[in-house]
């Protein structure tokens, strides 16, 4: 099983992704400094709340250029609810540039009569481009949402799965390269996501 690190900036909710993948036998170690991502054979971005903050924290502590170098030298990386909108260039919610390591901008949800914000509870996944994470052959999954943002990335082909809000399609998980992040949260998502952070550990551990 692979050693993945855990991004800790204070703002995710690391003991549930951490009791996720211990629970499909991974090692699992907190993150608190680019010395220790070298040591890890991939690493976890989760991320709870608005993103100027979260930014905010990440640049503080050094994380954001240990990020994306450990990216740039093609670390995998799972992105996590807020974990995956950092991982572009800007955010509608606030002024701070991302970590840039995907093209594109995060986008407030469109408002709708009758669609609260934030988009909160089950919803289910509509295929887009098949990914390690959604293979073509995955039947209808149903998984678990907190967001009021998604991500609209420049490349289209790195979208894997979107999720209907209001009437529109928009992302609920990309896969480019080695980076790999969910808008949902699959560590609350039962056996459908504890199956997707296993297939995710199976192709980290691929010849």
């Amino acid at each position: 099983m692979p050693r993945l690190g855990l991004i800790d900036y204070g703002m995710g909710n690391l003991h549930s992704v951490q009791r996720a993948f211990e629970r499909l036998g991974a090692a699992v170690e907190p993150i608190h400094d680019d010395a220790a991502m070298a040591r890890c054979d991939a690493l976890v971005l989760p991320g709870v709340g608005a993103f100027d903050p979260a930014m905010e924290r990440l640049r503080e502590g050094g994380l954001a250029t240990a990020l994306q170098r450990a990216c740039a030298a093609g670390q995998p990386l799972l992105g996590i609810c807020l974990g995956l909108q950092l991982l572009f260039e800007a955010s509608d919610e606030g002024q701070a540039t991302g970590l840039g390591l995907l093209a594109g901008r995060v986008r407030a949800l469109p408002r709708s009569p009758g669609q609260p914000i934030p988009h909160m509870g089950w919803a289910p996944l509509l295929p887009a481009e098949p990914s390690p994470l959604l293979p073509a052959e995955e039947p209808p999954t149903w998984v678990y949402f907190v967001h009021s943002y998604a991500a609209d990335p420049t490349e289209p082909a790195s979208v894997t799965a979107r999720v209907d809000w209001a009437g529109t399609p928009v992302t609920a998980a990309i896969w480019q390269g080695h980076i790999a992040a969910c808008q949902f949260h699959p560590e609350k998502s039962g056996p459908v996501g504890e199956a997707m952070l296993a297939r995710w550990l199976a192709w980290l551990g691929r010849p």
